[in-house]
């Protein structure tokens, strides 16, 4: 999966029929290692993305909606200081290496007009965004490379700007099949794709393996045992591939866009080629263009990227703190099994009281016989030297009162803590499910309002429930709603607080309460509105509740359902925490296409 430098030359050509001229406008980081341009032209404006992720590294026009850093980052200023209300005077790819520079012309602070080069090298985990000035020099980049992280191209401000190091491969629009051939020739006897992968410039593996199924249909044999006739279907394809990349972007483009799903419909790997190499094990779905291609293929990771980097000292928080717990209950489940030990102490003492004549102090052990068994066996009961018979007697009544005692208290500790874990298990799975700066912000404030987060102000750990000071303004965000096919209003929770408003504040005794059984996920809501709901829109009900759950890549979930009256919520239960009875379970596997389907804007 890799956004090959062929593709981008398509990519670059379709960028250049409307970018070519364009003034920006705007300019956001959505994320560390993300850059948006917000360009205008006459007649429209679109928004230039680069990406130097090294899982989804690229350069396209994108329609997807972006939430942008209420602070900007530091590369982002730079950029809106230097190139605000630049003008984008060339796009330039070299050749069909995965570089592609921007080329803007602004004034400098004298007023002088000058060219700035942004340079977006997309080479998986070497990706970078670095800005050039006309003089060659390194003005800044989204990542800085010293010479300990590579001692062969430093990215620095103020050091040279200098190129990656060529590859020595043939570029499939400037050679013929003969030349590229004759390279294959003279290359490692290895597979056709292999060998296609070390000879041409600019493919990927999917386009490789595609022209060596068209070749050997399916067979993998080494180079050297193709045939004559396999020979000649490879000169063809190796023809018809620089006629594809030789083509225009536009009316004449010989290309088709093509991206690849799994029988699942997520998208697995994408090509500017028709892909035939799977047959029916995996889906493909053309496209209308390069950059469309890119948003169906990357949109979704791109989000959770985004909002994985945002909520990744929540994410450690979390982790430490569900570790210290365990490691603490661990302990304390090892002292309980020592005190259920607890009553062969008080036998003990029983033994020692009734054979108190026997014993004399200064004794180290005491030999009687055990009548709380059978038969009788004599026993060795250990004594304390320093203390008299009686007194030895009333020790082991006081150790089995106090193990009597910490089992109980140990009962009481794991349980609560138990409870803990469950909670921070369902706070996990909320966060793992955030969309948006505000659903992230929602978790915040309520773990900081339990008492999990630092007060930033006061460096001090906020008491649990915000005792003592001012509880921090929730932001306004609604429930998610859907629409069942039935006419039903569907609502589901975006978080544990929002859960417990939903369920004990916004909903009506007799709609419908849903949640995944012993899964932590969202509190869904069948609006009733006094009427009965059909069986088809509990069904739906209950797909959207194990969607919204940890148990979302799950098959046959089971979600519980009952009227929101037999829902209650403990004293000092934590958020999201209810009690339920009188329940009946729907068996049901989440859908993300029927989810999105009913979703209500």
């Amino acid at each position: 999966m890799a956004l090959d430098g062929a593709f981008l030359s398509r990519l670059v050509q379709e960028i250049s029929l409307n970018a070519l001229d364009a003034r920006v406008d705007r300019i956001f980081q959505p994320g560390r290692e993300e850059i948006l341009f917000v360009l205008r032209w006459r007649g429209g404006s679109g928004k230039l993305l680069l990406s130097a992720n090294a899982d989804t590294a690229r350069l396209q026009f994108t329609n997807a909606a972006f939430e942008n850093p209420k602070v900007p980052l530091m590369f982002c200023m730079f950029l809106r200081k230097h190139l605000g209300n630049a003008r984008l005077v060339e796009i330039r790819q070299l050749g069909l290496d995965r570089i592609v520079h921007l080329i803007f012309e602004t004034q400098n602070d004298l007023g002088d007009m000058v060219k700035i080069t942004v340079a977006a090298e997309i080479m998986g985990r070497h990706s970078n965004i670095i800005v050039v000035d006309q003089n060659n020099r390194i003005m800044e980049s989204i990542k800085h490379v010293d010479e300990e992280m590579s001692s062969v191209r430093q990215v620095l401000p103020g050091m040279p700007y200098i190129l990656p190091p060529r590859q020595n491969k043939l570029d499939p629009r400037a050679a013929s099949p003969e030349e590229i051939i004759a390279r294959l020739d003279g290359g490692r006897d290895v597979e056709l794709a292999k060998a296609l992968m070390d000879a041409v410039l600019g493919i990927s593996p999917i386009v490789a393996r595609e022209i060596a199924h068209y070749v050997n249909r399916g067979e993998h044999v080494p180079y050297s045992a193709l045939t004559e006739s396999q020979r000649d279907k490879l000169r063809f394809i190796l023809g018809r591939l620089g006629d594809i990349l030789r083509s225009p972007v536009g009316q004449s483009d010989l290309a088709s866009p093509t991206v690849v799903f799994d029988t699942g419909g997520k998208p697995k790997d994408f090509s500017f080629l028709e892909i035939h190499q799977y047959g029916h094990s995996l889906l493909t779905q053309g496209c209308d263009g390069y950059s469309a291609l890119l948003d169906t293929f990357y949109s979704e990771r791109d989000l959770a990227e985004r909002m994985r980097q945002r909520s990744n000292h929540l994410l450690r928080l979390l982790v430490t703190t569900t570790e210290r717990i365990t490691r603490k209950m661990a302990v304390q489940k090892e002292e309980l099994m020592q005190s259920t030990q607890r009553e062969t102490l008080r036998q003990y003492g029983d033994l020692l009281q009734t054979n108190l004549y026997r014993l004399e102090k200064g004794m180290s052990s005491v030999r009687v016989e055990n009548f709380f068994e059978e038969g009788m066996p004599e026993i060795d009961i250990p004594l304390d030297p320093a203390l008299t018979p009686s007194r030895n007697a009333q020790k082991y009544y006081s150790d089995y009162r106090k193990a009597d005692t910490a089992e109980k208290k140990l009962k009481e500790l794991i349980a609560q803590e138990e409870e803990e874990l469950e909670y921070l298990d369902s706070v996990f799975d909320a966060l793992s499910r955030a969309r948006t700066e505000a659903e992230l912000n929602a978790v915040r404030a309520e773990l900081a309002d339990q008492g999990y987060l630092h007060d930033r102000k006061n460096n001090e750990k906020q008491k649990p429930g915000g005792k003592g000071k001012k509880p921090a303004k929730e932001e306004k965000l609604p429930p998610m709603k859907y629409l069942s096919a039935d006419g039903f209003t569907i609502l589901c929770g975006r978080n544990n607080v929002q859960n417990d408003r939903l369920t004990l504040k916004d909903s009506r005794n007799y709609d419908i309460w849903l949640h995944t059984q012993k899964i932590p996920g969202s509190h869904t809501i069948i609006i009733t509105d006094g009427r009965e709901p059909p069986a088809s829109t509990i069904e739906q009900a209950a797909v959207i509740a194990a969607y919204n759950s940890k148990a979302r890549e799950s098959t046959r979930v089971a979600v519980d359902y009952t009227i929101v009256k037999n829902v209650k919520k403990p004293n000092g239960a934590k958020p999201g925490m209810v009690i339920y009875d009188k329940y009946e379970t729907a068996i049901v596997t989440p859908d993300e296409a029927l989810v999105n389907s009913l979703r209500s804007v």
